[in-house]
């Protein structure tokens, strides 16, 4: 419990007088340290949690979130009554794909083409969405390209366009690669311009034509309800489809999340620092507190208070600093993360300077999302060292000697 005496002299000691004048720098600075710190790594957690969830939100629209792939027999189809499958998915469908050259007389390109059958592939949340222009069946001899494709090569909807295959065909002059002239049907737009420049669609019969492979090994393409909570679910897909290899957008994503997970937790580490640099500043000011109080702490404890309310003064003094440049720092943080893209856009108007380019970081606004478990969990290492911090000159003060400290003054 804290006595009414600790809570004035607290108070006392808290308010600014003009002899403590580099003392209220300290203060001053520490409070705006810590302020900052737990701002700046509000801001910077929030907007790599935008980021990471925008970038899933894309890679999950334009990709399957599971595929069932087979070994040697073709996929049962029985197993499409499951219960629990029912549950989990949306909408599910057969694929196949391959690597072909798209030809023509200016250029070469690389390309991985997907194939569905028609009525698969109006199933498609790409296919659905507004951006998605032309038709909306994949009909053999016919392909659909992306927007960065289209835009970067001048392919329009009527053009055509020849895919050559790695398999060959015998002739009289040799084995030569398969090659096929294709009509451009549609144009889709993923909003990931490396998706929208290296992935195009074609119909399925013709692509395992194209490639030679075997009706019997189609991949199953699974599109689930909550692709966000993928590992639970994969687990679950996979005690269904016990006889095939079952992998998800995450395996197939994996190295970038990871990358992210290490950079946000890398990032937590070396902002956190600002924390603790300012907090050190606590150390300073106390000590100089305690120093500058020498006559008044001996006068209270000739008095009769105990060693133990002294430690709480001086304890609580440098608490109640950081506890309110931790609240100050919340504070500004939120409301920052809140109106990010508003001041990314008015920076950039002001300097005229781009400062989240969409060519590499693959959106075209700066995300923000306010994660309420990491500004409780920022909050809380704030405090714990502000805490820390505030205990060594709190100790110090009461151990003071009072009657070498009445002496001197």
């Amino acid at each position: 419990m804290i006595s009414q005496l600790e809570k004035e002299v607290t108070l006392r000691y808290l308010k600014t007088r003009k002899k403590d004048g580099f003392l209220n720098v300290i203060s001053i600075f520490s409070f705006i340290g810590i302020s900052l710190g737990v701002a700046v790594l509000i801001i910077v957690m929030s907007v790599m949690n935008g980021f990471r969830t925008e970038l899933v939100e894309k890679i999950v629209g334009f990709n399957p979130h599971a595929v069932i792939k087979p070994y040697e027999k073709p996929i049962d189809e029985n197993l499409f009554i499951n219960k629990e499958l029912k549950n989990l998915s949306k909408v599910f469908v057969y694929s196949n794909s391959g690597e072909g050259v798209l030809i023509n007389k200016d250029y070469t390109k690389g390309l991985l083409l997907r194939g569905y059958l028609p009525e698969d592939y109006k199933k498609l949340d790409i296919v659905e969405s507004s951006s998605f222009i032309g038709n909306k069946k994949l009909n053999p001899s016919y392909i659909s390209i992306g927007k960065e494709l289209s835009f970067n090569y001048d392919i329009k909807i009527g053009d055509k366009i020849l895919i050559m295959s790695p398999t060959g065909v015998q002739t009289i002059v040799g084995n030569l690669p398969k090659q096929k002239t294709y009509i451009v049907d549609s144009i889709f737009d993923s909003e990931i311009s490396d998706f929208d420049h290296n992935v195009a669609f074609i119909n399925l019969n013709d692509l395992e034509n194209l490639f030679e492979l075997k009706s019997s090994n189609r991949n199953l393409e699974i599109y689930l309800k909550n692709p966000k909570n993928i590992e639970i679910t994969k687990k679950k897909l996979e005690s269904i489809f016990k006889d095939y290899y079952v992998y998800t957008w995450s395996d197939l994503n994996k190295s970038l999340f990871s990358a992210l997970k290490v950079e946000r937790n890398v990032m937590f580490i070396i902002l956190s620092l600002i924390i603790i640099v300012a907090a050190f500043n606590i150390i300073s000011g106390l000590t100089i507190l305690v120093k500058n109080k020498t006559r008044e702490i001996a006068i209270l404890k000739s008095i009769g208070v105990l060693n133990k309310s002294i430690s709480k003064i001086f304890f609580m003094v440098g608490f109640i600093i950081g506890l309110l440049a931790t609240i100050f720092g919340i504070i500004l943080g939120v409301l920052f993360s809140i109106y990010v893209e508003n001041i990314r856009e008015f920076m950039s108007n002001v300097f005229s300077i781009n400062l989240f380019p969409e060519e590499i970081y693959f959106l075209s606004k700066m995300p923000s999302e306010i994660n309420p478990g990491s500004i409780l969990l920022i909050a809380i290492c704030s405090i714990i060292i502000t805490i820390i911090v505030s205990i060594y000159p709190a100790i110090k003060a009461s151990r003071m000697n009072t009657s070498k400290a009445l002496k001197y003054e």
